[in-house]
């Protein structure tokens, strides 16, 4: 065997010295790196259990390739590194592919019509190639590192997780810093209260049609922003915990310079693949706010429970994703193991389902992703007719937001979150979609309501306010 395939080839070990170090200020020690990724279990619980840092990636896809299989390059390059599975109690990523895809890469999926604006010009998809990991476990602290050999090259693993431990050990010599105060915000609605219910009313129109039976309606707030968007990360995961935080480097924007990323305090699971072929899907979908006393948070949950358009709204979205994951599991295994739980986040309250199946022999993390993206949460049902009427309602288009930030390992799992309660900064703004599923029995004003309820949250972590709508800020 030559020299430089001596080492391991795929190496998990604690890293006893970040133990119970917050992985945001870990990640203050690798800054400095390029393709800095940090999801993050800011809110462990039921479904945020593990969180991951990674940098400097071996090899960056930017946009899907051309051909009918739009994860063809991420495949070719998740080869490259050792398959092994992780030992059992280690962390489920060891290595491989972290980064996001953008709404729009359903394009590549389903035919779309194409109207609304692309005035962002991210990639709709942008994953890096990942040798090495950092892991925490949101159950206890623990620490981990872990690593793969990049083309059998275990010599060269070797010597990278010497030098991440390195690093890693130097972070917790240094006093991390607070949350660094973002600039001030003041955002912009780019479609008004009377825009919104008109476009809510088209939704109920196409319902009473016939064309659709709910679709996921969204709108955006924007700010001019130059600055540095990690500070707005570490204020958003302070004051606005989410069981799927995100920090998502996307290079500097070519005109201005400037950093741009994802940010995100996502409280949805999209997809989660297990080493054994375990797949789960987590829909979000009906939301009332948190009350300002135990009594009325209690009596905002009992309407929620009680909701027939909620619970209805959340069984349609359940019934996509059995039709979404029925293509890629084994016959007779998609199930709902539950069906309308009560989920909390610290400014709002969700009805979330669960939907299972096992991945049928032959089936990658890919053709899950093909199969079920974008998430029929953020869409509506039928899917792809509801995709089309979105696309003639909303001005612009969505870019990061309602995809997915995600991770695959090399040997075979994969979990993932759907990019809502998210930032994303561009290079010349920045810019929070928010949102809601329209059914026939929906209200307009509560829907705008709903919107602005879902962003109080993220405004109010990072200091911001929108104009015109004070009790946002």
């Amino acid at each position: 065997m030559p020299a430089a395939d001596s080492g391991p080839r795929c190496a998990v070990e604690r890293l006893p010295a970040l133990d119970g170090v917050e992985p945001a200020d870990a990640a203050e020690a690798f800054r400095d790196l390029p393709g800095l990724a940090l999801l993050e279990s800011a809110r462990p619980g039921r479904a945020g259990r593990w969180s991951f840092l990674v940098a400097e990636p071996v090899v960056e896809l930017e946009g899907a390739p051309a051909g009918a299989d739009p994860f063809a390059a991420a495949r070719t390059a998740l080869a490259r590194l050792d398959p092994m599975p992780p030992p059992a109690g280690a962390p489920p990523f060891a290595g491989g592919l972290v980064g996001h895809l953008g709404y729009d890469l359903g394009r590549r999926l389903e035919r779309m019509p194409a109207r609304a604006a692309d005035d962002q010009g991210l990639p709709d998809l942008r994953l890096g190639l990942h040798a090495w990991a950092i892991a925490w476990d949101g159950r206890d602290g623990r620490a981990w590192l872990g690593g793969r050999a990049v083309d059998r090259d275990g010599a060269a693993l070797a010597a990278v997780l010497a030098r991440v431990r390195a690093r890693a050990e130097s972070a917790v010599r240094v006093p991390a810093p607070g949350a660094p105060a973002p600039p001030r915000l003041a955002f912009r609605a780019e479609i008004d209260r009377a825009g919104w219910i008109a476009r809510v009313e088209a939704v109920r129109a196409a319902i009473a049609a016939g064309e659709v039976y709910q679709a996921n309606l969204t709108r955006r707030l924007v700010a001019p922003f130059t600055s540095d968007p990690w500070p707005v990360f570490r204020r958003l995961r302070a004051g606005e915990p989410a069981a799927f935080a995100a920090y998502l480097d996307l290079g500097r924007d070519p005109a201005s310079g400037a950093r741009r990323a994802i940010v995100s305090a996502s409280p949805e699971p999209f997809l989660d693949l297990a080493v054994d072929g375990r797949v789960r899907a987590d829909p979000i979908k009906g939301t009332r706010p948190r009350g300002r006393t135990r009594a009325e948070d209690r009596a905002l949950a009992a309407d929620l429970l009680a909701s027939e358009k909620d619970r209805a709204e959340n069984t349609m979205i359940v019934d996509v994703l059995r039709n979404d994951l029925g293509r890629v599991c084994r016959p007779g295994s998609v199930r709902v193991p539950r069906l309308w739980r009560l989920e909390r986040t610290p400014s709002v309250q969700h009805l979330v389902s669960t939907v299972a199946g096992r991945l049928a022999p032959g089936r990658d993390p890919f053709d899950v992703l093909a199969a079920a993206f974008p998430g029929g949460s953020i869409t509506g049902a039928p899917k792809v007719r509801a995709m089309e009427l979105l696309e003639s309602l909303e001005p612009v288009r969505r870019g990061p937001y309602c995809g997915a930030a995600l991770w695959v390992d090399a040997g075979g799992a994969m979990g993932s979150s759907i990019l809502i309660r998210t930032f994303v900064a561009d290079g010349r703004r920045l810019t929070l979609h928010v949102g809601g599923g329209i059914t026939w029995r929906s209200e307009p004003t509560a829907e705008w309501e709903e919107t602005r309820t879902k962003a109080r949250g993220p405004l109010r972590a990072i200091g911001a306010t929108v104009m015109g709508e004070a009790e946002d800020g």
